[in-house]
């Protein structure tokens, strides 16, 4: 299916292609750093496009500083998080509700709920690791109370591991490196993501319920 066709699209999703165009492009940007910073924020509370859609063509262009692109990348998802638990612990009914409503999981809560309640922290480091949209999680933490120092600790690890793997990767591999992870990553974040969960369920089973 040739997504280029007049019609082929969706209203929303002609706009998410066009955002996604348009963060591409920044990689050329002489300020291209401080593009990847402000991506990264606002991705973890709102924006739909993810951040390693201009952190990969940088770090292939600068492979020296593949390291420290993924370390800015990291460091403001962080922040972003951050915003993001904010707005689901203060301003859930008129930011947080609208944007959740974007991503079609307004009728998700109690799934939400569930997962907090069995998981825990868990499901804060498998947002951030995998393609689940990791801003419906940081609003969710804030709107269900999760500890803040976890979330904060869960998001480095998650996001650390997630865009430090992306620039190693790039950085020792090159352009080879860019097919791998556009073919097979998402995949492999999500088969981490399922053994994770299955390693916390083995846990669980083992442990004397008190």
């Amino acid at each position: 299916m040739d997504l280029s066709k007049p019609g082929i699209l969706t209203a929303p999703f002609r706009l998410v292609r066009y955002m996604y165009d348009k963060t591409l492009a920044l990689s050329e940007h002489p300020k291209a750093a401080w593009w990847l910073a402000i991506i990264s924020f606002m991705e973890s509370s709102f924006f739909p496009i993810p951040p390693d859609v201009l952190l990969l063509p940088l770090c292939l262009a600068n492979r020296k500083k593949a390291m420290k692109l993924a370390f800015i990348c990291t460091m403001a998802s962080i922040a972003g998080g951050v915003l993001g638990y904010l707005i689901g612990a203060y301003a859930f009914d008129s930011i947080g509700q609208s944007i959740i409503g974007f991503y079609g999981a307004e009728d998700k809560y109690e799934t939400f709920r569930s997962w907090y309640e069995n998981y825990g922290g868990a499901v804060v480091f498998i947002a951030g690791l995998t393609p689940i949209p990791y801003k419906v999680i940081t609003i969710s933490s804030g709107v269900f109370a999760f500890s803040m120092p976890q979330f904060l600790l869960l998001s480095l690890a998650a996001r650390g591991l997630r865009f430090g793997l992306e620039g190693l990767l790039v950085r020792h591999f090159g352009e080879s490196a860019m097919v791998i992870i556009d073919r097979h990553f998402n995949k492999l974040t999500i088969l981490g993501a399922v053994l994770l969960v299955g390693g916390f369920l083995v846990i669980k089973l083992l442990l004397p319920q008190h």
